[in-house]
């Protein structure tokens, strides 16, 4: 049974739990975070970080507390111990200076799907040895789709559209539902038939095997209802433009992150 301590169970820290602990591998899990209440039965809550061993450890902390949680929790770094990272901007440069004995450290960049198991999951790390890569990718694998990266600059990228990117799709239900309603449809109604549009045309794109652009062309009859709408999308790449925009603007704010954390460092 692997021993993972999670440290700072937030949001995303609390949704890696849900989708381990839905996932039924063997695994002796602790929370360590002041500000949570209740945790399921099998999983152990503490206030403070116990003086034990453990094969990975999860940092959720928020950034700017590294600095004060990393003196209490170094020490009880083993050499086989594995760091897993899903702090925004620190680098690992940054956190093999506070956690120089460890068995690997491996940046983390999953969203919140993780907890049924749905998220793409944006990996980095540096000198990990096969076996390191391996463990760390069956852990992850349960909470969706583990990706490794080639460079460490482009967890800014998976930041902007695999972090940030659920919330953009939010938003674009809430327009398409703001849409129906503008048309005369019940506001509620709308809402509903946006959700359920959305989730069967991603259900239908993640199992068909074909390419977006080609289910896109499907739907479509020329001099249709379909292509009237798209004419309006695609006008000056109007939708291409505002998505690559919106997703430049979250990498740069990422990037300006590790910038910030570097100069304080």
């Amino acid at each position: 049974m692997r021993t993972i301590l999670i440290l700072g169970c937030g949001n995303m820290g609390g949704a890696m739990l849900a989708g381990w602990l839905a996932s039924g591998l063997p695994l002796k899990l602790t929370v360590v975070d002041p500000a949570v209440t209740e945790v399921p039965a099998e999983v152990r809550l503490l206030r403070q970080v116990p003086a034990e061993r453990f094969d990975m450890v999860l940092l959720g902390i928020k950034p700017q507390l590294l600095r004060e949680v990393a003196p209490t929790l170094a020490p009880l770094m083993t050499p086989d111990t594995v760091l897993l990272s899903i702090l925004a901007g620190a680098e690992l440069a940054s956190l093999a200076g506070h956690f120089p004995l460890n068995g690997g450290i491996v940046r983390v960049m999953p969203n919140l799907a993780a907890a049924i198991g749905k998220s793409p999951i944006g990996l980095f790390g540096e000198g990990l040895s096969a076996e390191t890569r391996t463990a760390v990718t069956e852990l992850m694998e349960p909470l969706g789709t583990p990706e490794w990266l080639v460079r460490e600059a482009d967890l800014d990228a998976v930041t902007a559209l695999a972090g940030s990117g659920p919330a953009f799709v939010y938003r674009f239900i809430e327009a398409v539902a703001m849409g129906g309603a503008a048309l005369g449809l019940d506001p509620e109604q709308a809402q509903r038939l946006a959700l359920s549009m959305v989730e069967g045309a991603a259900m239908l794109a993640a199992g068909s095997g074909e390419a977006p652009a080609e289910l896109a062309r499907r739907v479509v009859s020329p001099g249709g209802t379909t292509a009237a709408g798209l004419a309006v999308l695609d006008d000056g790449e109007a939708l291409e433009r505002l998505i690559a925009a919106t997703l430049r603007a979250a990498r740069d704010r990422g990037a300006g992150l590790a910038a910030e954390a570097r100069s304080k460092s």
